[in-house]
């Protein structure tokens, strides 16, 4: 575990941003525990060597790890699939995605950004130190989620917060969203973020081109959004948002 993960608390980056909804900040990426009467649920799952965090995350809650219902992936990037393997093999926790998403979670296809792309930026200090933080976190050897399975409407609804997928292709040919009616929150993943260790904005913005598997496509499906009853946003990336989400998906374009 490098030393930004060592300094991790789980009471300095948890907040309950709506009732049951708990967004985590991770050292890069974050995770969403979701609870309810019916039990807990987590979406995504940072990276490989935030394993630790997320199951001290879910025992600060007053939570077991083994009891999670579920494990949804918004994309089978390794900063969101990190500890998918893992429950799904220690506690035989399911693990869902989308159906178009499913090849790349269980490792049998890849989307994301190339080793070229990378070093051809490597000079910019944010870059090289984003660099070094994937390394170090386990990005090169993840293990894939071989056990995933693809998600449907009416499993979806019988799990904590009655989640609803909402495909928003781009980021990755199955990205989604997942929206929690009744909490009026949404986990929008990397359709977009609110902080980045490339940006020096914050507050919602796409993350760099390079990280699409088709950038262009990627902005316009944010429109799927739009129209979507949600004013607390829970990006992978960077602080919760506390916004009309049409209001986050204009500002994309400003």
């Amino acid at each position: 575990m490098h030393s930004t993960a060592r300094n991790w608390q789980p009471a300095d980056h948890l907040s309950e941003p709506a009732p049951g909804v708990h967004h985590v900040q991770g050292p890069a990426s974050n995770w969403v525990v979701v609870r309810d009467l019916t039990g807990f649920m987590l979406i995504d799952t940072g990276y490989p060597s935030d394993r630790e965090l997320v199951l001290a995350s879910i025992r600060h809650l007053g939570l077991e790890p083994g009891d999670a219902r579920a494990v949804l992936i918004t994309h089978g990037h390794v900063d969101h699939t990190g500890s998918a393997a893992y429950f799904a093999s220690t506690y035989g926790t399911p693990v869902l995605c989308a159906v178009e998403e499913l090849a790349h979670v269980q490792g049998k296809e890849k989307h994301q950004v190339t080793f070229g792309q990378v070093m051809a930026r490597a000079w910019r200090p944010r870059v090289f130190r984003w660099l070094l933080h994937v390394i170090r976190s386990g990005a090169l050897t993840a293990e894939p989620a071989t056990q995933a399975s693809a998600w449907d409407p009416e499993t979806l609804r019988n799990l904590p917060g009655r989640p609803e997928a909402i495909p928003v292709p781009g980021h990755t040919p199955g990205n989604s969203a997942i929206h929690l009616p009744k909490a009026g929150a949404i986990a929008v993943g990397d359709c977009f973020v609110s902080g980045h260790p490339l940006s020096r904005e914050t507050g919602p913005q796409m993350l760099h081109p390079m990280y699409h598997s088709d950038p262009a496509a990627a902005l316009e499906s944010t429109h799927h959004l739009a129209g979507v009853d949600a004013s607390v946003i829970l990006p992978g990336h960077g602080p919760a948002l506390h916004m009309p989400l049409a209001e986050a998906v204009a500002a994309l374009r400003r």
